[in-house]
């Protein structure tokens, strides 16, 4: 092994760690009391399915850093929130759809935000758990069950928010990033 190969694999290594380190963080602060919420507010139960499958997600939209997409230029895009909603796109879907307008508006009051759509697509950007909520109604719209696998995951996401550029390169690494972390908070849970 050269000196570049080694030196390339603890850059991996610590990547991944800082990957994983962002993503738990996440998971605790955000997304946990974000589905908790939105359960007691009528949507969806929390499971680990769908924890996992927005967690990577998470982390393929946004790096689990990003609030607002970021392009190629250093300007913001159209998409907010970690999971990277667009106001005509994801927003519009989840406040319209016949399973998630209710709870949708429900968590919008919760959270203390105008119901408009541009206010509630602002919002995104700096109310993590609004943004973490939208995205598991969107997931509730899903007809097929949750994924267990990457595979299935990368499909589902694909049809789910249609990425304009979507990087299947990065989508085995955030769905093992949100595998491992999901079962580890899980294991501290019990």
């Amino acid at each position: 092994m050269t000196h570049q190969d080694i030196a390339s694999s603890h850059r991996a290594a610590a990547h991944r760690l800082i990957a994983t380190s962002a993503a738990a963080s996440l998971y605790r602060r955000v997304l946990i009391p974000a589905c908790d919420l939105l359960h007691c507010l009528g949507g969806p139960p929390r499971s680990p399915e769908a924890d996992r499958f927005l967690l990577a997600i998470a982390g393929q939209e946004s790096a689990w850093h990003h609030r607002a997409q970021v392009l190629a230029s250093g300007r913001k895009g159209p998409a907010r929130g970690f999971w990277q909603f667009e106001m005509r796109g994801g927003v519009y879907g989840v406040l319209k759809h016949r399973l998630t307008a209710e709870p949708a508006a429900a968590l919008v009051a919760a959270r203390g935000h105008d119901d408009e759509l541009h206010a509630i697509w602002r919002a995104l950007e700096d109310d993590d758990v609004l943004a973490a909520g939208f995205a598991r109604l969107l997931l509730w719209t899903l007809p097929a069950a949750l994924p267990t696998n990457a595979a299935e995951g990368w499909r589902q996401y694909l049809a789910a928010w249609r990425p304009g550029k979507p990087h299947p390169d990065r989508w085995p690494a955030n769905w093992q990033a949100a595998v491992e972390v999901v079962a580890e908070i899980a294991q501290e849970e019990e």
